[in-house]
């Protein structure tokens, strides 16, 4: 299984930026993201939507692809071992979670505009 790395993320962003010498101020610019919502992506506390990564990967010049990693962790078995998670592997699953509504969320909005289209 195969999930977003949040950590590829920052360093990809940090990377092209650098590269391309523009400052956050100028991405929110060319992006139309807020260019706070650009530091917590870089951060790594803030999830960007589908339409947000779509565009700074367009802006940037990478795929989105590159961002995934494989998950060797399932979920699955940290919804067993629930009760007997440390902190850390609570954290995990919290961000699991959250990961998990964001992305339904995106589903159900792709769905939306494809039917009004």
């Amino acid at each position: 299984m195969m999930h977003l790395s949040l950590n590829r993320l920052s360093d990809l962003l940090k990377q092209k930026r650098n590269e391309k010498k523009i400052t956050q101020e100028q991405l929110c610019e060319k992006t139309g993201i807020n260019r706070n919502m650009i530091g917590r992506i870089e951060r790594m506390t803030y999830i960007p939507t589908i339409p947000q990564l779509e565009k700074l990967a367009e802006v940037l010049a990478f795929h989105i692809e590159e961002l995934f990693v494989e998950d060797h962790n399932p979920g699955v078995y940290t919804a067993f071992r629930g009760s007997y998670m440390t902190s850390e592997e609570r954290r995990g699953a919290e961000h699991l979670m959250d990961m998990m509504v964001a992305a339904k969320q995106q589903i159900m909005l792709r769905k939306a505009l494809n039917h009004e289209a």
